[in-house]
């Protein structure tokens, strides 16, 4: 790296206008960002290859429905197409089944029904059909009403609950329910809080499923204006679609775009500050600049090319840039301290050649240790995550190479403007000694070029000094090394216990902003229509023969098992079978069974659509169980373990499927795949600091730093709301890159240190690498803590983690390790030993190579001077 450094010093205008142009070549690619989105929420959150997708297209393929003639939600394999309205009582806790309430509650219905959507269309023309040819109901008690509000008061004394009628449901379509003394399942209905209101379209057919779009894009629109048209004063009614999730989720991405403007501000803000002197020639603001530059031309370059090659770009992948501001302002400052360290007497060519000596070989390793840590990630089964890495890798590498060309022809000319002893902002030259016949004022801005005449460098930043003489001695007293100890137990354990309590799967309103009106209709959901939960098909998906008695026993104790889960009420399931062994017919034998198959379609017409046969079997059949009380996402993760693990067990070849399983896949792979990439990163980065610390045990205990941030992060996510899911997966792979990158360096410079003691060796390392640690902690923390003003979960939990990381990774570098490796005095460069004591002269002779090595080679170097 000498070399090139030399070489870039010599010829820096190529270095500066190449990169440029490139960037812009690549920038290109944005053009195709639209047809690059990814954004559909199903493809991008779920896990590739999930059982419940497999099992959609089998269910989809044996039991086609006909929304236009037969509709039944139930046996839906999809949501549907829908929207849906939930009604609440304008007097907080009352009633809505009062005539006042559901007189606007048909009024409502009707201006539903007959609003003029896309196209013209109205509901009435678009809806799914039942059998008979009417729409399907948005909600029974509107059918048995028939357009009278008052009727609520003849019908309310004969209303059951959850079946009305005996076949209508109203578990779906009524909560907050107040039940009188009864028999379940079926009890008198005294009062409800809340009435749900369902409106299905047909989407079977591609014309009738774009017609549906149009109407339900239309529904967003004007919802808020038809509900003020309304003036309802009885009730208050929130609203959702089945667009409104993806339509939602689309939208947060336009909220990336100003925070971005901001980030950019305080880095380069930040950079400039961290880079700034009072010396008008020595100071680099200009460097600080450009190096935000330089990252700006990463992310340009890299999300370009990837866009041209056609990577899918997933909402994710928009967290990138705040990172890479981050990390490249931190390697920026690397290079500006090895160019500080180098003689001011020298040529700029021969600067930048140590420069790119001791920096180039630190930004390397830690550019690696953060690449390999995102492309393992893009082993995941969660698209998103794959994008984000993917976007995220790349833009690494670009970001190191435009460090090492155009920000290094930038520190060049640079060098080239200080050796000429000009001005930083005017390029005139100025004076090297101030005059005393002129103000300070002048002699600031005006006088300049000064230099450590005893090293021949520029002069050192006084928080070394800090670190040296002040926090370093305090940190290796004995009674702090004890609160060290003590404060380590408390977060360890406090991490273990938090780890044990997390959280599994993404919220599906996590994907919303906090602003947008499917919160509210997620609130009021939960809280009056938890009880039930999906009614989920029992599937049979081979063909077996119905007509053995036996067989039927096998089919009848599978189902009994399913009912007696605690998830499932056992007096709510369906089953066709059932229903055929009481009829007085035969079905014992192969024919009688199948050619009696029409009586029991005569009796229950419903049945006919849950029986593939055909004159000599049955392919396949299905029932149904009524799930409870699946509130929770740890209600999902067991009910679905529960479920699958009891048809697993079934001498009948059986499935369960639910659409919302789809979603509940995650609770199987997320674990998983984040143990599985977290390790695989871990033993990566392992090897990577063996060769980066000169001693085993030491980069033992810099693995050991990276389980405990990585601990200590997933266990801290607990206590901020943060589930595991895969927004957090991705999160939970960086915090391994920059964990390294703090105990890897202050471990490094403890076994390189020529002090004979431990305590001496830790001061030693603060002093050369404690401000160091401290900068590239706050650069980083800068980049991203806009984020935390953001108003949608994505956004927000990338902050809160890096955040974790940071902090805790700090503390390991600044705190933790510092004083466990005083405890282990033995951890030194065990061939710098054996060389003292082969060479008594060692000690002297190599403490200028040492000390270069420790500013340049291996560690983040020490901070810039102010």
């Amino acid at each position: 790296m000498r070399g090139f450094g030399a070489f870039v010093g010599a010829h820096p205008w190529p270095f500066l206008v190449f990169p440029l142009a490139l960037a812009g070549a690549l920038g290109v690619g944005f053009r195709h960002v639209r047809a690059r989105e990814a954004n559909d929420l199903e493809e991008q959150y779920t896990p590739s290859g999930g059982p419940a997708k497999s099992e959609r297209r089998w269910v989809q393929a044996h039991f086609p429905s006909d929304d236009a003639r037969r509709f039944s939600a139930q046996r839906l394999a999809t949501e549907g197409a829908f929207a849906s309205l939930l009604v609440l009582s304008a007097d907080e806790g009352a009633s809505v089944l009062t005539p006042e309430a559901m007189a606007q509650v048909l009024a409502l219905d009707d201006a539903v029904r007959n609003r003029l959507g896309g196209e013209g269309a109205r509901f009435e023309d678009l809806c799914a059909r039942r059998l008979g040819g009417n729409c399907s109901s948005p909600n029974p008690l509107l059918d048995a009403l028939q357009g009278d509000p008052r009727a609520i008061e003849v019908l309310l004394p004969n209303l059951t609950y959850p079946f009305f009628q005996g076949t209508a449901f109203l578990g779906y379509f009524l909560g907050g329910v107040t039940l009188g003394e009864g028999a379940h399942p079926v009890r008198p209905l005294r009062a409800a809080k809340a009435l749900r209101l369902v409106y299905f379209l047909q989407e079977d057919q591609p014309q009738s499923r774009e017609l549906s779009k149009v109407w339900l894009e239309d529904f967003i629109h004007s919802a808020p204006e038809l509900l003020q048209d309304l003036q309802l004063k009885s009730v208050q009614v929130t609203y959702f679609t089945s667009l409104s999730r993806q339509k939602e989720f689309e939208k947060i991405s336009k909220e990336v775009i100003p925070l971005i403007s901001i980030t950019y501000f305080f880095t380069i803000f930040f950079s400039i500050m961290s880079c700034s002197r009072l010396d008008c020639v020595r100071t680099k603001v200009w460097v600080a600049t450009f190096g935000v530059v330089s990252s700006g031309l990463a992310v340009v370059s890299s999300f370009g090319l990837l866009m041209f090659c056609g990577v899918p770009f997933v909402i994710t992948a928009a967290n990138s840039p705040f990172l890479i501001l981050g990390v490249g302002i931190d390697d920026m400052f690397i290079m500006v301290s090895c160019w500080q360290h180098t003689k001011v007497k020298d040529s700029v060519k021969n600067r930048m050649a140590d420069t790119y000596a001791d920096a180039a070989v630190s930004i390397t390793i830690t550019t690696l240790t953060d690449v390999l840590a995102f492309y393992i990630g893009i082993a995941t089964s969660f698209p998103s995550v794959q994008s984000f890495c993917i976007y995220t890798g790349t833009a690494f590498v670009f970001c190191y190479l435009y460090n090492l060309t155009f920000l290094g022809a930038v520190l060049a000319l640079n060098g080239r403007r200080e050796e000429g002893n000009r001005h930083w902002l005017t390029l005139q030259k100025v004076k090297h000694e101030s005059l005393d016949s002129q103000g300070h004022l002048y002699n600031i801005c005006c006088v300049g070029g000064s230099f450590d005449e005893l090293t021949g460098a520029e002069t050192e930043h006084p928080m070394n000094e800090f670190f040296r003489k002040y926090y370093g001695p305090f940190l290796v007293q004995s009674w702090t090394k004890a609160v060290v100890v003590i404060l380590y137990v408390i977060y360890l354990g406090s991490s273990i216990y938090g780890c044990t309590q997390i959280k599994e799967g993404i919220d599906l309103r996590n994907l919303a902003s906090d602003h947008s009106y499917v919160i509210q209709y997620y609130d009021w959901e939960e809280e009056y229509f938890s009880e039930y939960g999906p009614r989920v098909m029992v599937v049979v998906t081979e063909s077996v023969a119905y007509w053995d008695p036996s067989v039927r026993a096998d089919i009848e104790n599978c189902m009994v098992a399913l009912e007696n889960s605690s998830y499932v009420d056992r007096k709510l399931s369906n089953s066709w079978l059932r229903i055929y062994e009481q009829m007085p017919i035969n079905i014992n034998d192969r024919s009688f069974f199948i050619g009696n198959l029409s009586v029991l379609f005569r009796v229950n017409p419903a049945s006919k659509w849950d029986v593939n046969y055909s004159n000599t079997e049955i392919l396949a059949s299905r029932f149904f169980i009524q799930t409870v009380n699946v509130t929770t996402a740890v209600d999902e993760k067991n009910l679905l373990n529960e479920l699958r693990g009891l048809v697993e067990d079934c001498k009948i070849p059986l499935i369960v499927y639910h659409p919302a399983f789809i979603y509940f896949d995650q609770y199987l792979v997320i674990t998983q795949n984040t143990v599985q990439n977290v390790l695989i990163a871990t033993g990566a980065m392992l090897l990577i600091s063996l060769l980066l610390i000169p001693n085993p045990l030491c980069s033992l205990w810099v693995t050991f730093a990276v389980a405990s941030v990585i601990v200590g992060v997933t266990g801290f996510m607990t206590y901020w709301n943060v589930s595991l899911d895969s927004v957090s997966m991705i999160n939970l792979v960086i915090c391994i890159g920059f964990s390294v990158d703090f105990s890897a360096h202050i471990s490094y410079a403890f076994v390189s240190s020529e002090e004979p003691k431990g305590n001496e060796k830790a001061v030693d390392a603060l002093y050369h690498l404690g401000y160091a640690v401290l900068q590239g902690a706050v650069s980083t923390v800068l980049g991203v803590v806009v984020l935390s003003m953001a108003t949608t979960y994505i956004f927000r939990t990338f902050f809160k983690i890096m955040f974790l990381v940071i902090i805790f990774g700090a503390a390991h570098g600044l705190i933790f390790i510092p004083v466990f490796l005083t405890f282990f005095g033995f951890c030194s460069s065990t061939r710098k030993r054996q060389h003292q004591i082969n060479n008594p002269s060692f000690e002297k002779s190599s403490a200028t190579e040492d000390a270069h090595i420790l500013d340049g080679k291996i560690r983040k170097l020490a901070p810039v001077s102010i």
